[in-house]
């Protein structure tokens, strides 16, 4: 599905976030949490090594750009950052969001899958979807300007 998102043939839920000639954003609606990003490579590598020079520098832009959106626009104050290589998918980031109700989960990164576990089974009404949308929105606004 990954390679269907990055050439544009699906498109995600909320649409590209925001997107460049090596990078491709949109947040993942599977885990319905505000500002959660993932930024993949439109090419297919699996590992941050593959990337050339020109990939490298986008993709550094890319992430600060969208972090300083999460910042200004969401007030989103702290951000977890993953990427694995174990992977079939695309070389991609997550950008996850930390809030406040996530520290019932923990402090640190050990919290961060029941948190995106808590938020894929119980935070997919209507009222945190629209929220999630507004939030897609307000960051594509910012980061298309």
């Amino acid at each position: 599905m990954s390679c269907a998102i990055t050439s544009g043939l699906i498109e995600p839920d909320g649409g590209v976030v925001f997107e460049t000639q090596y990078f491709h954003a949109h947040q993942d609606v599977a885990y319905p949490i505000k500002g959660l990003i993932i930024l993949a490579s439109k090419r297919h590598i699996k590992s941050f090594d593959e990337l050339t020079e020109e990939e490298k520098t986008d993709y550094i832009h890319v992430l600060t750009k969208i972090r300083q959106a999460q910042r200004e626009i969401l007030n989103i104050e702290y951000v977890y950052y993953f990427y694995n290589e174990d992977t079939f998918h695309h070389f991609h980031t997550w950008m996850v969001p930390r809030y406040e109700w996530m520290y019932e989960f923990g402090r640190s990164i050990e919290s961060v899958r029941p948190a995106l576990l808590h938020a894929r089974n119980h935070m997919n009404d209507t009222k945190n979807m629209e929220e999630v949308m507004t939030a897609i929105n307000l960051l594509k606004k910012e980061l298309n300007e």
